[in-house]
């Protein structure tokens, strides 16, 4: 896969994942808080629910680093905390957890 495939790869997957989100009901129109974006705690966990950071944080900054041809991240390892937290969900959250072990993947591809 070239370099600019992937790109492009990983620009669907975070449009899809938000296509899903919404689907689910799990998107929001409001943002959070300013500061509570601004949390050092991983996934923004002491402000944030994960389908927030998920939205708010994570897509809006890979956007952002796709937007300005910055450097991705070399590993991305969400799957594993998007499983646990998705339990507690009354949604079938099965096709938004395949899409992010696809972000996961893509990401983790050099």
């Amino acid at each position: 896969m070239t370099a600019n495939t992937r790109l492009h790869h990983i620009a669907d997957l975070l449009l899809t994942i938000e296509q899903e989100m919404r689907c689910l009901g799990l998107w929001e129109e409001t943002p959070p808080a300013t500061e509570d974006l601004l949390s050092t705690v991983p996934f923004c966990h002491d402000t944030l629910e994960f389908t927030q950071w998920l939205q708010w944080v994570f897509l809006q900054r890979m956007r952002e680093l796709l937007q300005m041809n910055a450097t991705l991240p070399a590993a991305c390892e969400i799957h594993p905390l998007a499983e646990h937290t998705f339990l507690e969900l009354p949604q079938d959250t099965r096709r938004l957890l395949e899409l992010i072990a696809a972000i996961d993947k893509a990401l983790s591809q050099t």
